[in-house]
């Protein structure tokens, strides 16, 4: 992915995150009993952190992690805010600013913080005085770091010993990442692995021939170590002895390292230089964005009730007014949306790398297609949906696409193909996983349900196919044989489908034997405000957005056809299907018996591909609606996604034309 078109972002974020640590340690030193300011602070650290990491400043991102340890020993507790915390913390946050100025200068944001992440470490142990630090080198398994330095020498002092393992795989081992893994696991049984060569990233993309090297702490004999280690399978041979560290002349060290604030000194550096060029964008706090539109709802409300009055009286002025206030809040109404939505590309974004690697863990060859990223979102549906579609994804790439081999025996394509793709329909929002693999196994699926009691025996032979996919979302519930790093252990779908609905949005599958599987999910875009057409069917007034509405028409009664038993039209040489909406909803019939007509009134409404024709009363006209959830006690309803107040005061249901269409 590239990180170039996130550089203004991460300049933008971080300034801003270094600005609230400066401003909460400030305050903290005046009231140093306050933990909700340590709070904030340890979380602006922690989402600096995580930026620097994503984009690949190391520097940045160790340093934050060692401030992140020492603020939450004090949020703990177990440390007290002392003067010399506060100065050190400070001195770190000096030379964050330092780094992120140079990237804003073009440059790598590169800077020696190993003494700094020294002094933050012996903060943590509770003994870090004044005096000046002096940098170490140190030769052996690699050039290690400072703080790996500080790490070894403190876990010695504790009776920890620090063993060089050389780890040699079987030349003839295919999954050879996998028993890296493997090892490592082990290892973190034992001690505490502080460095490998060569690094994680490379031993997890198989970057090593035979071999690699590991420096683990621990308090375990060197033979108990390499007896746990060989015994996983492939492992050829262990090579373990204690790690022994040569100083180097300190002063040269010093002047290599180019640090030289724990001198007792007065500080004569210059501040680092400020941001000249001022930012395009400033960040809102959503929970203004959302006052801002509830405040908003109530004047798109009571500009409905001033259109039917103006309407009534018929006064020029009172129409000139009003017409202008329509305008001024459309444009209002645009930009409010806009500022809650943002293209789900940013969650899309992060799953190629994702699936190469599952594929290659999985010996399979896998590509991914991703359409429609472009699709809009509200920003809080966007922060929530990524965990789901990262265990969907998985899921499909571990159960359902089978391996080459396989493929090529069913006349397949090796490669196995995952589509992800995103839509609008209507008031929702639809993302779809869809894989051309092997399809759900009703018979293993039944199998496996019975033996984890989710269903009882008896029940399974009349259970439909849809049914019986919808209990691959039941808890615990997996048909994975070995239990993995990636499936297996019983969790993942079940929360899938609990985060999607707490979005308020519904899940489902389809799945045909050996052709794949089809996971459909259906968000609402949570615009709480929308363009609709307001129709009636006997008495009752109902709401249709126009966003799914592809054309209104009227049609004689002798156009309806029947096929299969369903009521059809033609509509511009396709036959689609006819849902009279009286029918449907079981609406009441009109107080005053009205004169059958021979012309029907027909909202043609979509889906993706698919066209309803829906069949009604009479059109009312085009609205600005408010939308209205039905609450907690009315969930569910079918075809029904909300309610809005009318100009009149009187209430209006909206259609969820997407259960509507056939």
């Amino acid at each position: 992915m590239e990180m170039n078109q996130y550089l203004e972002i991460f300049l933008e974020e971080s300034t801003e995150h270094l600005q609230a640590i400066n401003d909460q340690l400030l305050k903290l030193e005046d009231h140093p009993e306050d933990i909700a300011l340590i709070v904030e602070i340890f979380r602006s650290a922690h989402t600096l952190k995580g930026m620097a990491a994503t984009m690949g400043y190391t520097d940045i991102a160790d340093l934050t992690h060692e401030m992140e340890n020492v603020l939450d020993l004090l949020r703990n507790e177990k440390i007290a805010v002392t003067t010399n915390v506060i100065d050190v913390i400070l001195q770190s946050l000096e030379s964050l600013e330092e780094m992120v100025a140079s990237i804003r200068e073009g440059g790598d944001g590169k800077k020696d913080v190993s003494a700094l992440v020294d002094l933050l470490t012996r903060l943590e142990k509770g003994n870090a005085g004044e005096e000046h630090l002096k940098p170490v080198a140190i030769d052996g398994l690699a050039q290690v770091s400072q703080y790996e330095q500080t790490v070894i020498s403190q876990s010695k002092s504790q009776g920890f010993e620090t063993y060089q393992i050389s780890v040699t795989i079987d030349k003839g081992c295919v999954l050879r990442g996998v028993r890296a893994f493997m090892v490592f696991e082990a290892l973190e049984n034992l001690g505490d692995i502080i460095k490998t060569v060569p690094d994680g990233e490379a031993i997890e993309n198989e970057q090593f021939e035979s071999g690699f090297h590991v420096l683990l702490i621990s308090k375990e004999k060197e033979e108990e170590i390499k007896q746990q280690l060989l015994k996983i399978s492939e492992i050829e041979d262990v090579q373990i002895a204690p790690f022994e560290t040569n100083q180097e002349d300190v002063d040269q060290s010093r002047e290599a390292s180019g640090i030289d604030i724990y001198e007792n000194e007065p500080d004569t550096k210059p501040a680092p230089a400020a941001n000249q060029a001022a930012s395009k964008t400033i960040r809102v706090n959503i929970e203004r964005i959302d006052q801002l539109m509830n405040l908003f709802e109530e004047l798109i409300i009571d500009r409905g009730r001033l259109e039917d009055i103006s309407a009534r009286r018929k006064d020029t002025e009172l129409n000139e007014t009003v017409e202008k206030m329509v305008r001024v809040s459309s444009d209002l109404q645009n930009l409010i949306l806009k500022m809650r939505m943002v293209p789900v590309e940013q969650v899309f974004n992060r799953f190629p790398r994702m699936v190469r690697g599952l594929a290659k863990d999985l010996n399979k060859e896998i590509r991914l297609d991703i359409i429609g990223a472009e699709t809009e979102l509200d920003r809080t549906v966007i922060d929530e949906i990524g965990d789901p579609l990262v265990h969907l994804i998985r899921n499909s790439i571990d159960h359902g696409i089978e391996s080459p081999e396989v493929r090529e025996q069913n006349g397949k394509k090796p490669e196995g193909n995952v589509t992800l793709r995103a839509y609008q329909s209507g008031n929702h929002v639809f993302i779809e996983i869809e894989d051309d693999g092997a399809g759900i196994n009703r018979e293993a699926i039944i199998k496996k349900a019975v033996e984890k009691g989710i269903i009882a025996a008896e029940q399974a032979e009349n259970l439909t196919d849809n049914q019986v996919n919808q209990l691959i979302f039941s808890s615990g519930f997996s048909t994975a044989e070995h239990i993995s790093d990636i499936s297996g252990r019983g969790v993942g779908l079940d929360v899938v489908k609990n985060k999607i609905e707490l979005l308020g949005g519904t899940i489902s599958t389809e799945s045909k034997p050996g052709k794949g599987t089809l996971f459909s999910i259906k968000l609402p875009l949570t615009l709480s405000i929308l363009s609709a057409m307001l129709v009636k069917v006997e008495d009752e007034t109902y709401a249709v957005p126009l966003s799914s509405i592809l054309e209104t028409v009227t049609i004689h009664k002798s156009q309806v056809m029947k096929a299969h038993g369903q009521e059809v039209i033609d509509y511009r040489d396709k036959v689609i299907p006819l849902v009279m909406l009286s029918k449907v909803l079981n609406v009441p019939p009109a107080i005053e018996k009205k004169t059958k007509k021979d012309i029907y009134s027909i909202l043609v409404v979509k889906k993706g591909s698919q066209m309803t024709a829906l069949a009604v009363d009479s059109f009312i006209g085009k609205r600005e609606i408010v939308l209205k959830s039905l609450g907690d006690y009315i969930k569910n309803v079918f075809a029904i996604s909300g309610a809005t107040i009318l100009g009149d005061g009187n209430i209006a249901l909206i259609l969820d034309t997407n259960d509507l269409i056939k």
